[in-house]
């Protein structure tokens, strides 16, 4: 018989087992969970540790919808590759493609959520009551973020460059949901006013306004990204599974591999030092 460790705890809400019981979040899972809690459900619950009402819930799994498949971007392309290197590791072309979740694929979704949570923070707890006051808002952080020369998350798109129909379609159903809160609100408000500081009208993403939509829902903005990843994991087991069937990866592959064209180097060369700056 080994030896029982003394004096440590670890204590946890999430999941726990015995000989013959499973209890996840205080419920018995085989009996109150299995078959009655849907997964979008059930991730959200995990992650804030109270059921979702059913518009939360609503809303969370259009969320999930939205993020799930854009076709071939880069987390498919590089999830397909690695399948067809190691066809033995789901597992590691999996990851291969979530790991290529970050600033601009995927990541979209923390920054908006991110961006916004911080320009609502610096408004004292007095926010706009109106599209009037919410476009006000708008216009001086876009002004802001304009003279400091930094881009505002989840403004454009390289392909919906007349409107992404995700934005609306989601505003719409948490509209219906009583759940379009001051992330949603200051987000469209900047669709708004936007041409009028930018010279220019972008498109509102779908995963920037999934990134406002899931703050609203006071989930915790350090998983923003998290849950995108949950929802392309589900995108990229499609992407597998029609790999399967159809095989794309080699001739992607053979693609690159027999139209490289040899070129001399190209050494690298430092920038130069700049006055005021001090290394090491």
């Amino acid at each position: 018989m080994s030896e029982q460790p003394t004096g440590a705890a670890y204590p946890t809400a999430l999941g726990a087992s015995d000989l013959k019981n499973i209890t996840l979040l205080g419920h018995d899972l085989a009996e109150d969970i299995m078959g009655s809690v849907g997964f979008g459900e059930l991730a959200f619950w995990l992650a804030v540790q109270r059921r979702p009402s059913p518009g939360e819930t609503r809303v969370f799994e259009a969320v999930l919808a939205a993020l799930a498949d854009h076709g071939f971007t880069p987390t498919a392309v590089v999830t397909r590759l690695t399948y067809l290197s190691a066809p033995d590791s789901i597992q590691g072309a999996l990851a291969a493609g979530l790991l290529g979740g970050g600033s601009r694929f995927l990541g979209v979704t923390e920054g908006t959520g991110r961006f916004l949570h911080e320009v609502l923070q610096s408004q004292d707890g007095t926010l706009p009551t109106d599209e009037a006051g919410w476009d006000a808002v708008a216009l001086r952080t876009l002004r802001e973020q304009r003279a400091s020369g930094t881009f505002v998350p989840g403004l454009g798109h390289h392909v919906h460059k007349e409107g992404d129909p995700r934005t609306p379609r989601l505003m719409r159903i948490a509209t219906e949901e009583g759940l379009f809160g001051p992330h949603l609100s200051l987000f469209a408000a900047i669709g708004r006013v936007h041409p009028s500081v930018l010279g220019k009208t972008l498109p509102l993403n779908g995963a920037g306004v999934c990134g406002a939509a899931l703050a609203d829902l006071g989930l915790p903005l350090p998983l923003l990204r998290g849950f995108a990843l949950l929802a392309r994991t589900a995108g990229l087991i499609g992407q597998l599974a029609e790999e399967l069937r159809h095989p794309v990866a080699r001739d992607v592959f053979l693609s690159v591999d027999l139209n490289n064209t040899s070129v001399p180097p190209d050494p690298y060369v430092p920038e130069p030092f700049t006055e005021g700056r001090r290394d090491g």
